[in-house]
């Protein structure tokens, strides 16, 4: 049995297997119902995203919705590129949305003109997008491009991989980019899982050594569209997030599929290997003004300081041939979700983080979707990239091959949190927080993020009190705790426990920090850009 970096115990099967129905109830997240006897906290800043730290507590939570740009969209199509085939888009599905921190810029990989090219565009600041001219197609920002008759022959399953020289010509169903500053090979530090469009295609894995020429290309085992992938860094494990089909009820529904691998290259062949995995339950609520069972559309993932924070993006309807019909987007929106093992994840809202606007004439009225590396750390805030499509009610009832307005006018905006700010617990009069037992291994420094007025005791397993600070009235994302003469460091692989008390205010995380400036030693998603 593995144990994790929080003191979690995987079972012996790996990775579990649960029926279609155990998840239309509530997928099953069982260290919330058995947590460790003693939790480590040595990893990250620690998040109250579910009940894990929590032994009991007056203080309530509030689920915060992301804060939509006010110049969004930050990439629009305008090339000619971007506009072909009467379906305008810029944007990621999943893409990938990142700070490269070697570099020191935001680097964005998205598609340009719906299921046509794969393009790549670059900023200083995140707001700002220039598309530079790269020499894949002279003149253009491509780094796949669509060639109608050479793709119709290149999809021949037979194959054990594509002929590199048509690598230039994929072009995108769905697609995940990935920089891995883990590797130990330069030449693969960028990575890509790409589908072609159509039925029963198999996904395409790629490497590449700056992110525009693509090698190394190889087959994964079939899969269904708007499939994706994404790297679990606390356990060193590329998961293939892939859509799936599922009977229950007597409808057929979308939902997701689960494989993993300590490979990225050579890993995601053998699709007995895929398990059941997410789906929408019982508490995902219908939109009452269109009458459809909400269904899973995808799942992006990344590592944030000490959990996986996910994006679930469930469809609220209607059908594609109703959104045919009227040139309207299907109505999707995503769901926060929380990990502390990679595979269960809860979701405690069924509210959106970033919502469909639904109102004609916005440029997200809906399909929002999120994008490959989900979040990213910018100063004190966390930045949540996403797309949505405005549609294009004047190109209804077109066939399909001429194009449809239900998938036109595609783009790609941003949304911002506080850092850390996922979930907060809240006090409206005084109240407090008792954690269960918790272990770290060589820290000094205690912190939180908070706002408000708080005070922090510290206790042995036993409830006893060891050390209690004074009131602190602050808004912080980086507050040293003021201990006194307290030596934190003794308490360096003894379980003790910490009660908060907050007389009125929010409080979004805490850890302890080797260093007097903070470090958690957690991930910051897609990057992390000081300001």
């Amino acid at each position: 049995m593995e144990k994790l970096y929080n003191n979690i115990v995987l079972p012996q099967e790996w990775p579990p297997k649960y029926t279609v129905e155990q998840y239309l109830d509530k997928q099953p997240v069982p260290y919330l119902e058995h947590p460790p006897q003693v939790i480590d906290i040595s990893v990250g800043r620690q998040l109250f995203v579910d009940d894990f730290l929590i032994e009991e507590t007056d203080l309530v939570p509030e689920y915060h919705k992301a804060k939509k740009f006010e110049q969004n969209p930050v990439l629009k199509p305008e090339m000619p590129w971007e506009t072909e085939n009467r379906q305008p888009c810029a944007t990621p599905k999943s893409g990938g949305v990142w700070y490269d921190k070697k570099e020191q810029k935001f680097k964005m990989w998205y598609e340009a003109s719906w299921l046509r090219n794969m393009a790549y565009a670059e900023s200083e600041d995140g707001i700002h997008w220039t598309r530079p001219d790269l020499d894949i197609e002279p003149g253009t920002n491509k780094i796949l491009t669509y060639d109608h008759s050479i793709c119709d022959g290149i999809m021949d399953t037979n194959q054990t991989k594509p002929e590199e020289k048509h690598l230039g010509v994929l072009r995108p169903d769905s697609t995940t980019v990935w920089i891995d500053d883990e590797t130990e090979d330069e030449t693969q530090r960028y990575k890509m899982y790409l589908r072609n469009p159509g039925a029963g295609w198999p996904g395409i894995l790629m490497t590449s050594a700056d992110g525009i020429h693509w090698e190394n290309a190889e087959f994964t085992f079939t899969v269904y569209d708007r499939s994706t992938m994404f790297y679990n860094a606390f356990r060193k494990k590329w998961v293939y997030s892939v859509r799936d089909i599922a009977l229950s009820e007597g409808d057929w529904y979308r939902n997701r599929a689960y494989a993993e691998s300590d490979r990225f290259l050579g890993g995601f062949s053998d699709e007995t290997k895929k398990v059941h995995w997410l789906s929408a339950d019982r508490d995902n609520k219908e939109n009452p003004y269109i009458g459809f069972k909400p269904q899973l559309y995808n799942v992006d993932a990344i590592a944030y300081e000490s959990i996986m924070v996910g994006m679930f993006q469930v469809m609220r309807g209607p059908e594609n041939h109703v959104c045919e019909e009227y040139g309207t987007p299907k109505i999707t929106e995503l769901l926060a979700m929380y990990s502390r093992d990679g595979f269960h994840f809860s979701r405690p809202t069924d509210t959106p983080i970033i919502n469909a606007s639904i109102a004609d004439g916005t440029w997200d009225k809906g399909y929002v979707q999120s994008v490959g590396g989900t979040c990213m750390v910018v100063g004190d805030e966390i930045w949540i990239y996403y797309i949505g499509f405005a549609g294009a009610p004047d190109q209804t009832k077109l066939e399909w091959t001429k194009g449809n307005g239900m998938y036109a006018n595609g783009a790609t905006g941003l949304a911002k949190l506080r850092r850390d700010g996922f979930v907060s617990m809240n006090a409206q009069k005084p109240g407090s927080l008792l954690t269960r037992p918790l272990c770290f291994t060589d820290k000094k420094y205690l912190f939180a993020n908070f706002s408000g007025k708080l005070r922090i005791a510290l206790l042995d397993e036993a409830k006893n009190e060891l050390i209690k600070s004074d009131w602190i009235e602050a808004d912080s994302t980086c507050c040293r705790i003021d201990l006194g003469d307290f030596d934190v460091s003794a308490l360096s692989e003894k379980p003790f426990r910490i009660r908060f008390e907050l007389e009125a205010g929010k409080l979004y995380s805490f850890w302890f920090s080797a260093s007097e400036n903070g470090e958690s030693g957690g991930y910051t998603g897609a990057g992390y850009k000081e300001v």
